[in-house]
């Protein structure tokens, strides 16, 4: 198959690489802003280009033709405080996406949705995929995902088919440095992580988590069956408030939701640090996912609980951990402040 992938740079587009590359005889197309300077992954060639989705020129159509899947992982995170580029890099790069798809005649399009796109919960129990997806209205990043899922909804019928996955937070060990970058304030070093007495958390938080391995797993399987609709992607049981306390190895204070995200909200504000209370608000509002659909008709297992996913990733944020790619490079307190000086908080500047 020949198989492209925007976004490929990414968390979850470096782990599908690796898989592809260690699954099959595919035919691999990277897109991305910044390519990695050595083309191979897992032995195998990887055709790269690179692509800004928010850019005017369109060189999709091209690069899409001949393709048998394209994989839509593309993502903006940062700046936050940059909504219309992050707009136009999620929803209008997602409009772009699926035009090139329909204008080359590619016959399948999987989209990385998210958890976020769904509504608020009404209780306790997990949801599948026909729950309604009007997302949380505080949140930029879920109003967006919602966004891109109304341009899909439009794009349904005739012979393309489009297969929607929506994972809970999706994590590996290597995304530590990235994950630092964008959720933790650039002055904070990382050995700070494994030295927290007390951790300050209303304790009703409960997160769906998803190692990126096993999304990864669960495209390949949707690419090898040309499975259509939405696949919602979670461990079993959510992580908690008391798992990402163990994790730190901290006692649990708890403190309410809603003091947290006067807190959350008024540092953003500042500048103080780089994410809005609207991902506060989805961790509390937002319902565990059941991914019985993704277990019995792709066959797909998730290989880690929530809690190992977490503890991965915790481990991946105190040592720096990172990939072979511009998004997944190392972090390093010299450089942020460096960053930071040259060209402003990482909320407020464009990568370029």
């Amino acid at each position: 198959m020949r198989i492209v992938i925007t976004g490929a740079t990414g968390n979850v587009g470096t782990a599908l690489l690796r898989h592809l590359a260690s699954t099959g005889d595919h035919e691999l197309v990277g897109l991305a802003r910044r390519i990695p300077d050595t083309p191979t992954v897992g032995g195998r060639e990887v055709e790269w280009h690179s692509v800004d989705l928010t850019a005017a020129e369109d060189p999709l159509p091209g690069i899409f033709a001949g393709a048998d899947a394209v994989v839509h992982l593309a993502w903006g995170f940062q700046p936050s405080h940059d909504l219309d580029y992050l707009e136009r890099l999620g929803v209008g790069g997602t409009r772009r996406v699926l035009g090139a798809v329909r204008a080359a005649g590619v016959p399948h399009l999987v989209h990385q949705s998210s958890l976020g796109a769904y509504s608020p919960a009404s209780d306790d129990r997990p949801v599948a995929e026909s729950y309604p997806t009007g997302g949380i209205p505080t949140s930029p990043y879920s109003r967006h995902k919602v966004a891109a899922e109304r341009l899909l909804d439009a794009a349904e019928g005739g012979d393309l088919v489009i297969t929607r996955m929506r994972p809970g937070v999706v994590g590996q060990r290597a995304a530590g440095s990235a994950l630092m970058r964008y959720g933790v304030p650039g002055l904070v070093p990382a050995w700070v992580l494994g030295h927290l007495p007390l951790l300050p958390l209303d304790r009703g938080l409960r997160i769906a988590f998803v190692h990126a391995d096993d999304v990864a797993d669960a495209l390949g399987r949707v690419l090898a069956q040309r499975a259509g609709g939405a696949f919602n992607l979670a461990a079993a049981a959510p992580l908690t408030a008391a798992d990402i306390a163990a994790a730190f190895g901290a006692r649990l204070v708890h403190v309410p939701s809603a003091v947290l995200r006067a807190g959350v909200d008024v540092s953003w504000r500042l500048h103080l640090q780089q994410i809005d209370a609207g991902w506060l608000d989805m961790g509390f509002a937002l319902p565990h996912l059941d991914s019985s659909r993704a277990r019995s008709e792709l066959g797909w297992v998730p290989s880690r609980s929530a809690p190992e996913v977490f503890a991965e990733v915790l481990d991946g944020m105190r040592t720096s951990a990172s990939g072979p790619t511009a998004v997944l490079r190392p972090r390093s307190l010299a450089q942020t402040v460096g960053d930071a000086v040259r060209r402003g908080p990482v909320g407020q500047r464009r990568t370029p």
